[in-house]
């Protein structure tokens, strides 16, 4: 959506980030269930759903999902009584977990209800315990995979995520982006910045090449450029992300090779050709990222261009943004992903854009699903991994209140979210507990 605020860079910052995650572990222990606390499926676990949501398009009744060790095993026909310690979601809807392939998991909002920058004093254990709340807030929406790009401080929350230390999603991160003027902006400096980042652990590489939104969204950065570092990301194994509002900077990012196209608020129809003929993935926001912004300008006023022509220029971009989902969605042959760019105050409000693409932009309910798992995983490079209700997939599982398929609103009620396995959270189970003691007590 934008260029990024000034976030903590420093070695020494990143270090007091790794420094502080213990003592987020600790304060976090006391609201929301570890890893090692919550219900984990080491031995067999059944789940029976009424109605299950494949990711792939295909609807299944009555089955049961068979967890262990933190995978599927088997999804078959639900048959006799449920064995012990199986969970029945009753009524829900069983569906993979949510992936958001673009959210700043970094940003948030700060004790003085304004947008963390560097200098708003802000200690690194305040900063790693918001990081960690934002990934509380998204994993318990039932999101259990998300791409955050941009950041450099990223590294420590997606390692703390990963080795159980703290809940959270899965997290893939570019740990920093890169735009025409870095290092020079010369095609080698641009491949050498790529290979450093391949050398700090990045997942993804995060490039710029167009101006925001709120200035107006030109492209940027040049074909040469473009190919350069899409390029230099291939040949080191490394997907590359290309932030590009208009119809020049998608075209070239697609031309270059590179791996997805973000925003394209002013994507047309030549646009979407290149992306279809050059198999890119394209994630453009229908509605969250512009909303929170306008909704909640007293956050973010004052800071870098979000000024009263940023503001203008967002709700100005807003229909454009809405009509452009449904274009792409009715584009043959677009691989169209979700992601919602989810900033600071809209962490855990990530499938609002669900209901915006569907309601607004008038993507097909399933189609939008389809985005939101097995393609998006696809995108991710994670099709075998992730995104799909199949034997041998990830238990990254999901139980709605209501048919998202149908109702799309639905994907905002999540009651049941598992993770590799872990249940962290199941807000149905007592219910039905108590249900079932009621009408054990009347007969």
């Amino acid at each position: 959506m934008s260029s990024l605020p000034k976030l903590p860079r420093s070695a020494s910052v990143r270090r007091g980030l790794h420094r502080h995650a213990l003592a987020v572990v600790a304060l976090l222990g006391s609201v929301v269930p570890s890893p090692a606390a919550a219900q984990s499926a080491v031995r067999p676990l059944v789940l029976r759903a009424a109605r299950v949501l494949d990711g792939t398009g295909k609807v299944l009744t009555n089955q049961d999902v068979v967890v262990e060790r933190g995978r599927i095993v088997v999804v078959r026909p639900a048959r006799g009584p449920l064995p012990a310690g199986g969970i029945d979601l009753g009524a829900r809807t069983l569906l993979p977990g949510f992936i958001d392939t673009h959210v700043h998991l970094g940003w948030y909002i700060n004790g003085h209800d304004r947008m963390h920058t560097d200098d708003d004093g802000d200690t690194p254990a305040v900063s790693a315990l918001a990081h960690a709340g934002n990934a509380w807030a998204t994993l318990r929406a039932g999101f259990t995979t998300v791409q955050s790009i941009g950041e450099a401080d990223n590294a420590a929350l997606r390692d703390a995520i990963a080795r159980g230390w703290i809940p959270g999603p899965r997290v893939l991160t570019s740990l920093g982006s890169l735009n025409e003027r870095t290092r020079g902006g010369s095609p080698d400096s641009l491949r050498a910045v790529v290979r450093r980042f391949k050398q700090q652990g990045a997942d993804v590489i995060k490039i710029f090449a167009s101006k925001s939104i709120r200035d107006g969204g030109e492209a940027t950065m040049s074909p040469e450029q473009l190919q350069a570092a899409c390029g230099e990301a291939t040949a080191q194994g490394l997907r590359s992300v290309v932030h590009a509002h208009s119809a020049d900077a998608a075209q070239r990012a697609a031309n270059a090779g590179c791996t997805q196209v973000e925003h394209g608020v002013f994507a047309d129809n030549a646009t979407r050709t290149a992306l279809v003929q050059h198999r890119t993935f394209f994630d453009p926001q229908c509605g969250l990222v512009f909303r929170n912004y306008l909704d909640n300008k007293r956050w973010f006023e004052g800071i870098g261009n979000y000024n009263a022509v940023g503001f203008a220029s967002m709700e100005q971009a807003l229909p454009l943004a809405e009509a452009g989902i449904g274009l792409a969605a009715r584009t043959p042959g677009l691989k169209l992903v979700f992601g919602t760019d989810a900033v600071a105050g809209a962490h855990g409000r990530n499938a609002e854009e669900l209901v915006c693409r569907v309601r607004r932009g008038k993507q097909d309910p399933m189609d939008a699903i389809v985005s939101a798992t097995s393609r998006a995983a696809e995108s991710l490079r994670l099709e075998k991994e992730i995104g799909r209700v199949a034997a041998g997939f990830a238990a990254d599982l999901i139980a709605t209140d209501g048919d998202p398929s149908q109702e799309i609103q639905a994907s905002q009620r999540v009651s049941f979210v598992m993770r590799l396995g872990t249940v962290y959270r199941n807000d149905g189970a007592n219910a039905t507990a108590a249900r079932r003691a009621a009408g054990a007590s009347r007969q």
